[in-house]
């Protein structure tokens, strides 16, 4: 197949990004371990594994396509500690609404170089941004009602803790 450089290059860059998102919510889940909050831990550790799923989702489109996957270091997260539960929440949809306007980018890159597969390709990461950023949101807008009752935190601690992996 013929290789397009430049949406090659932009989708290897994304598998080094959602790597390292599975790396961010391991540190938040990290995070939220020491501070005993094992439901926010147990709901980290899941994104984690979700994040490294889109990667091989993108991993395993390159090779579909006969491109080369191209593995680059992954930086170190920082902060790797927050102030609250809520301020780890908030940064969690800060980092994925820049992921979705990474997600974004390479479907301008897809729609100018024609390239139709990578299109289709991208269709259920634009869908899965969505989910993302309203799943996250939803967390945020709960703590914000909560305030600083310890009692509510913690049942929402309980309520995150009963994820379900995907």
């Amino acid at each position: 197949m013929k290789n397009n450089n430049k949406m090659l290059a932009a989708i290897n860059e994304q598998i080094n990004a959602e790597l390292y998102s599975a790396y961010l919510y391991l540190a938040m889940a990290a995070y939220f371990e020491e501070t005993n909050f094992k439901g926010f831990a147990h709901w980290m550790h899941i994104q984690a594994k979700e994040e490294m799923k889109h990667a091989m989702r993108f991993f395993k489109y390159v090779h579909g396509r006969l491109w080369q996957v191209n593995l680059t270091d992954i930086d170190a997260v920082k902060p790797n500690s927050w102030q609250s539960p809520q301020d780890a929440f908030e940064m969690s949809l800060a980092h994925e609404k820049e992921v979705t306007k990474r997600i974004n980018n390479l479907m301008d890159i897809a729609i100018s170089t024609k390239d139709y597969p990578t299109q289709s390709c991208l269709k259920w990461f634009i869908d899965e941004q969505v989910e993302e950023e309203a799943s996250l949101d939803a967390i945020i807008q709960k703590m914000k009602l909560i305030g600083k009752n310890q009692s509510l935190l913690l049942m929402l601690d309980a309520e995150l803790g009963k994820r379900s992996s995907e």
